[in-house]
């Protein structure tokens, strides 16, 4: 008995450090504009997004193109403008590329985005609000085979695909660390880093000592102002909304009818709690 308790008990620290690590230390999260969620041409619109951005790499096998009629579209409107890797609407939303071919190019198979948004949910935010901060915070870094590199997910693999639309940022990047003796591994000091990346990918570094005070070891990087899309800031953030959008209602294409369907449940509950209360009285009345 002893040892199953301390076995749960491992299990159940090795549980919470791996959520401590995978939620916590990241860059932080914007919220996602959720009203999206219940707004039909943003959706669609963010289907469209999905299919001639994502769908090109990035499978959706959980979904097939029929639910779209969900979000308004017809069965001709997805034929003519949506159905590109597939012959009919019934089909699930998956890419030609093959995996052998997709880990040759990109050193792995890119993540199926079913179920993205539930699978990024943490302490920090929803699987929503990461997408929707992750999608918008690219920035140039010729160190990256790739050529961008990413706030949200550091080192990513994958290129900013939207680059077009949203233009090229740069980024400011600031550490300070502690200086150790190499003999005694004591701290003698602390220095300052400062790499500033253009919106180019050329990046320069200036390294400083900290004479005074008490500084905190860290890492900040703040991303400096896109140029060069096809979009403002602004409305660049609008159809990223839109895209996570669809992405979110992927993940969970029922939920809106399951919240529908529920406020009726809650209202048959209470009309029948109503009515057994009543009977309950009728039935004990006459009963001393």
């Amino acid at each position: 008995m002893k040892k199953i308790f301390r076995i749960a008990a491992a299990l159940l620290t090795f549980a919470s450090l791996s959520t401590a690590q995978a939620a916590g230390g990241g860059y932080p999260l914007d919220h996602f504009p959720v009203e999206k969620l219940t707004d039909q041409a943003a959706l669609q619109r963010g289907a469209k997004l999905f299919v001639n951005y994502c769908l090109n790499c990035h499978a959706a096998s959980s979904m097939r193109y029929n639910r779209l009629t969900d979000i308004g579209l017809t069965d001709e409107q997805i034929k003519a403008n949506l159905l590109f890797t597939a012959d009919k609407v019934g089909e699930q939303m998956k890419i030609a590329m093959a995996p052998a071919d997709a880990k040759s190019w990109f050193g792995a198979l890119p993540p199926d985005l079913s179920i993205i948004t539930r699978s990024r949910s943490s302490s920090d935010g929803s699987g929503s609000d990461w997408l929707y901060t992750y999608l918008r915070t690219y920035y140039r870094d010729a160190s990256r085979p790739t050529g961008w590199n990413n706030a949200v997910f550091p080192s990513v693999g994958m290129p900013h695909v939207l680059w077009q639309l949203q233009g090229a940022r740069g980024a400011t990047i600031e550490e300070v660390r502690a200086v150790k003796d190499a003999k005694t591994g004591q701290v003698s000091g602390f220095q300052k880093t400062v790499t500033t990346i253009e919106p180019s990918g050329l990046s320069s570094t200036a390294v400083t000592k900290i004479a005074d005070g008490n500084p905190h070891e860290g890492r900040t990087l703040t991303l400096g102002k896109a140029q060069g899309g096809q979009m403002s800031q602004p409305q660049y953030d609008e159809a990223i909304a839109d895209l996570v959008a669809y992405v979110t209602y992927m993940s969970d294409p029922t939920a809106k009818t399951r919240t529908r369907m529920g406020v009726w449940v809650l209202i048959f509950l209470s009309f029948f709690t109503v009515l057994a209360w009543w009977l309950n009285r009728e039935y004990w009345k006459d009963v001393k």
